[in-house]
């Protein structure tokens, strides 16, 4: 059953549906429909037979009167990462490692938490039951210390037994919201319909889980901040651009999120937008969604959505709509080395318009917020500029 027309008229969307074709043509072409499958969760039996023959390992290295060690692959190296268009930034299958110890006093703690949280996800997988990432937290704070400790071994883990996090039976307390032409049906059998309203749907914890995914909607924009997105709800922006599907992590996205969107691309193949700040912080956002961030590429395939273009706001808008300097925000030196920084990663050779954008931005020495919009009118973001960029193809 398809969703109740109330948006524009079809030939508003003639400019979206030629790039529809030309992504699902890039596609065939590619013979890279198998993109859109998201990587084979494991199974409980070979999750419980991994852990075992890394305590296994531990046993044996015991037996020999040598220290235990995990190996783990290096996530934080920029040479064990890889970058392919069609995929993003991956781990090499050869990359450098690193050892937790049992004997060193550097690793000893590190090693002991890497062990009991893979006992409490061998009771997890043995038990057919899950747990949030804060609900192993909360098991001992006091012995972890802070959730991100735990956040890091479990992502670790994961990366040492080659399976996405889902197989390991833990979940993500998810932060980001979903609104648009959307239902879906939960694990649990739970219906649940994302249409437009004055509140937003929580993103699922459990994105594998869904399923009956319904949608008519021309395109998905990814909004960076959590008050722009309520601002196009309190504008009615969905309502307006129907069919269409509005999602946010709420800043850096978090895993579920990220999920979601990848879960949305595989699914329908309709084209993905980011609206961000014009800023370094907005583009590095957009970069975890298009191509990934070096510390999950081990877990690439189920995470990025190469296809995604940069609607907005683009530091070139900023000239363009004579928005007055004093509506701008001077680029600060950290500002600068993240530009810097992103100027150098492998995907921006594939990117000159991208490129084009940030060099505007370092020569101006300035950024912008979305908000700066405001300077042209107060409904501006939802009244005239994201409608103009979707009708006219104003994305890079």
């Amino acid at each position: 059953m398809a969703f109740a027309p109330m948006g524009p008229e079809a030939s508003f969307f003639e400019v979206l549906d030629r790039h529809r074709a030309s992504l699902l043509a890039a596609l065939t072409r590619g013979g890279k429909e198998s993109l859109g499958g998201v990587a084979r969760l494991a199974s409980s039996s070979e999750v419980l037979a991994s852990v075992e023959n890394i305590i296994q390992d531990i046993i044996a290295s015991l037996a020999r009167n040598e220290a235990p060690a995990f190996v783990i692959d290096n996530r934080s190296s920029w040479e064990n990462i890889k970058f392919e268009d069609s995929v993003g930034l991956q781990m090499v299958s050869h990359c450098t490692t690193r050892k937790i110890k049992s004997d060193s006093p550097k690793s000893i703690q590190k090693f002991a938490l890497i062990l009991k949280i893979l006992s409490m996800i061998y009771k997890l997988v043995q038990s057919n039951t899950y747990a949030t990432k804060r609900d192993i937290y909360y098991t001992d704070s006091q012995l972890f210390g802070n959730q991100t400790v735990v956040d890091n071994i479990i992502n670790d883990i994961s990366c040492m037994l080659k399976v996405p996090r889902r197989s390991l039976h833990i979940l993500s307390t998810s932060k980001g919201l979903i609104a648009g032409n959307l239902r879906y049906m939960e694990e649990d059998g739970t219906k649940v319909n994302c249409t437009c309203g004055v509140t937003a749907v929580a993103v699922p914890s459990n994105i594998q889980g869904i399923r009956n995914l319904i949608t008519d909607a021309k395109f998905l924009l990814i909004v960076e901040k959590d008050a722009t997105f309520q601002r196009l709800l309190d504008d009615n922006f969905c309502t307006k651009m129907s069919p269409c599907i509005m999602v946010t992590g709420k800043g850096v996205p978090d895993l579920n999120t990220r999920l979601l969107v990848k879960k949305l691309w595989d699914t329908f193949h309709i084209p993905v937008f980011t609206l961000v700040d014009a800023d370094p912080h907005g583009i590095e956002i957009m970069c975890i969604y298009k191509y990934g961030s070096m510390s999950m590429s081990f877990e690439a395939h189920n995470l990025t959505v190469p296809a995604i273009r940069w609607l907005g706001l683009l530091p070139s808008d900023i000239k363009r709509l004579n928005i007055p300097k004093d509506s701008l925000i001077p680029l600060t030196r950290r500002d600068q080395m993240k530009l810097d920084s992103i100027l150098k990663r492998p995907y921006v050779t594939c990117q000159p318009f991208w490129r084009k954008e940030m060099e505007i931005m370092t020569d101006s020495k300035m950024k912008a917020e979305i908000q700066a919009l405001t300077f042209l009118s107060s409904d501006y973001l939802s009244r005239v500029y994201l409608p103009n960029k979707l009708k006219f193809g104003g994305w890079i």
